[in-house]
């Protein structure tokens, strides 16, 4: 089966983080059934000017047109986006994109004897609704996956409503990340038969684990002598970066390792400094995976104080390392915190975000069994839940 998987969401040479669970999810679903080949379409913002007072869009002219990643042959076509005027614009100019580029992309493939079976789409706004364009206009079914935002934020705009309403009824079939997404695209007025929860699993060998042994050792050698506490994601608003921050400013013997980058970097220093705690809070900038892994395996807990997530990576991430979380009780989180063996929910407030870290830090928690937990969110059952939907079109 030959699959088109089409998402703005995925990782290429500027940003190698972006979307990086499209990747995941596709890495896998080949490993576990290689009869399906997938081919990546992930197109890349163009603008006329380079000026970075528009927006970051120079740096996406070093961005190959073609490459290989992996063994996953991705393309990169640009669509036009206009800054401040971007996010109506942006499902025309990336239909536009879509249905010219996977033209070609499809009649090149005809001449080698390759026919695509449907489109394997990410990310319900401006995605969803350029792929619906383009699958009509190719005759090709097509699936969506809700990621977060584009069901829990986005939506609320009621133009952007209807738009991402008029996928969800086009599609063949549409994929949730978490129970919480899946009640929302249902309120939204998609079909309940047409819903169904795919939810991400946690790469088990990228990220090692270590016990309670080797954590103490890791922290010793950082130079870290109380709690080490560590948070993972973009610097903005909607992280609760600076909730974690002021919490920590009530736990004197805890650092803070902000891991990410994004504009509120310099409040985020600001604020440390305001509250004397700049010798506590370490910020490290965006790393790579496996800079992150070490960080989870030497921290005592890690924290996610967001207040929208979808379904968070990065709190099975921190759990397949060895590293229980304190994570706000939203929207799919409680999804992935089920247990306080490996966990704890706080509401969004510095109260309880630093109240349920020190609960945490007062019980004896087992990394083994954090480690334990993770493992059963292995990707294996989401790829053969995608796998069982896609042969339904054959």
């Amino acid at each position: 089966m030959n699959i088109l998987t089409i998402s703005t969401l995925y990782p290429n040479p500027v940003d190698l983080k972006h979307g990086i669970f499209v990747r995941t999810r596709s890495m896998h679903l080949v490993k576990h059934h290689p009869d399906i080949k997938p081919i990546i379409v992930a197109p890349v913002p163009w603008f006329f000017f380079s000026s970075t007072l528009l927006g970051n869009f120079a740096s996406f002219k070093q961005i190959p047109s073609v490459r290989d990643d992996n063994g996953l042959e991705v393309h990169h076509p640009r669509y036009l986006v206009i800054p401040k005027l971007g996010m109506f614009l942006a499902p025309f100019t990336l239909a536009w994109t879509l249905k010219r580029s996977l033209k070609k992309l499809i009649a090149g493939k005809r001449k080698l004897g390759v026919e695509f079976s449907l489109i394997d789409g990410h990310y319900f706004f401006p995605d969803g609704v350029a792929i619906a364009k383009a699958a009509k206009a190719l005759k090709l079914p097509f699936f969506c996956t809700a990621r977060g935002t584009d069901i829990n934020l986005i939506p609320e705009n009621p133009l952007a409503k209807k738009m991402v309403l008029q996928v969800l009824l086009e599609s063949k079939h549409n994929f949730a990340v978490c129970q919480a997404l899946k009640d929302e695209m249902v309120a939204l007025g998609a079909n309940e038969s047409k819903v169904s929860v795919l939810r991400n699993g946690v790469d088990l060998d990228l990220f090692e684990w270590s016990n309670n042994e080797k954590q103490s050792t890791l922290k010793n050698q950082i130079g870290i002598a109380g709690r080490l506490v560590v948070s993972v994601g973009g610097l903005v608003e909607r992280k609760g970066h600076h909730l974690t921050i002021e919490a920590i400013a009530n736990l004197p013997d805890v650092h803070l390792v902000l891991v990410g980058d994004g504009p509120e970097k310099d409040a985020l220093v600001a604020l440390a400094k305001k509250l004397n705690v700049s010798d506590r809070v370490t910020l490290t900038g965006a790393l790579t995976q496996q800079k992150v892994n070490k960080w989870f395996m030497a921290a005592d807990c890690s924290v996610l104080a967001s207040s929208r997530e979808g379904w968070a990576n990065v709190l099975l991430e921190s759990m397949a390392s060895g590293c229980p979380v304190v994570a706000t009780d939203v929207w799919g989180t409680p999804e992935v915190v089920q247990s306080e063996n490996v966990g704890r929910l706080c509401e969004r407030n510095v109260a309880s975000i630093a109240s349920e870290m020190e609960s945490l830090f007062a019980q004896t928690t087992l990394r083994s069994s954090v480690r334990s937990y993770a493992e059963s969110f292995d990707w294996k059952e989401t790829s053969d839940k995608q796998r069982e939907y896609f042969a339904t079109i054959t």
